[in-house]
């Protein structure tokens, strides 16, 4: 676990990097990809089973030697892979106002919807399941509702990442926002990591195919 510790403080350590506005504006439109990692800001959230959307971006950043910058609604930075540009935002707003990065991403970089990968926690999927689909339902969960409603639309694509659902009746809201099991943090880094690998894929070889090939 200490090296996903490690991964979320190089994410908050801000340097001069170059604005992504002005680094992917020579793309044209289908080489240029959103993925907006969910979470809620705060140390006291990092390790929390509702970042591991920030937690998986963050891995890419890392990967990449890319440092986050304090943008508008998100913190927000830029990657190149396989002539490709992907734009990897996380909110600042807290969960239920995540509409609100999407959207201002979406229309400043022109990037079209079908572009736009969320990467998110899941409590209907055994944890370490991940599952990439076209659309689908907020399912209750306050990001991809505000998303939704943001955009009018619940066709956007996602990345579902499993954290189970070992909580007592009621609990939803303290299970989400606690660390993962001991056991489960084990796994987490190869989660991750994989997590990333699929990510990256939605841009290079498309959505059907990496849901083809990840989805298992």
């Amino acid at each position: 676990m200490g090296g996903i510790i490690n991964i979320i403080k190089a994410a908050f350590g801000f340097g001069a990097t170059t604005s992504p506005a002005n680094a992917v504006e020579n793309f044209p439109p289908d080489m240029k990809y959103l993925l907006v990692g969910l979470g809620n800001i705060g140390p006291e959230y990092a390790e929390s089973r509702h970042n591991i959307g920030f937690m998986v971006v963050d891995y890419l950043a890392q990967q990449h030697e890319a440092r986050f910058e304090i943008g508008r609604h998100a913190f927000v930075t830029e990657i190149k892979h396989k002539g490709k540009s992907y734009t990897l935002v996380k909110p600042t707003t807290y969960m239920n106002l995540s509409g609100k990065a999407v959207a201002h991403y979406l229309t400043s970089l022109k990037i079209p919807v079908a572009n736009m990968l969320v990467i998110t926690d899941d409590l209907a999927l055994p944890f370490g399941k991940l599952r990439m689909r076209s659309k689908g339902s907020a399912g209750g969960h306050n990001g991809l509702k505000h998303i939704e409603e943001t955009l009018g639309s619940n066709e956007y694509a996602r990345l579902r990442f499993g954290v189970g659902d070992s909580y007592p009746k009621g609990r939803q809201v303290d299970y989400v926002l606690s660390p993962f099991f001991k056991e489960e943090q084990e796994q987490l880094p190869a989660l991750i990591e994989k997590s990333a690998e699929m990510s990256l894929a939605f841009g290079t070889i498309g959505l059907e195919r990496t849901m083809n090939f990840y989805n298992k």
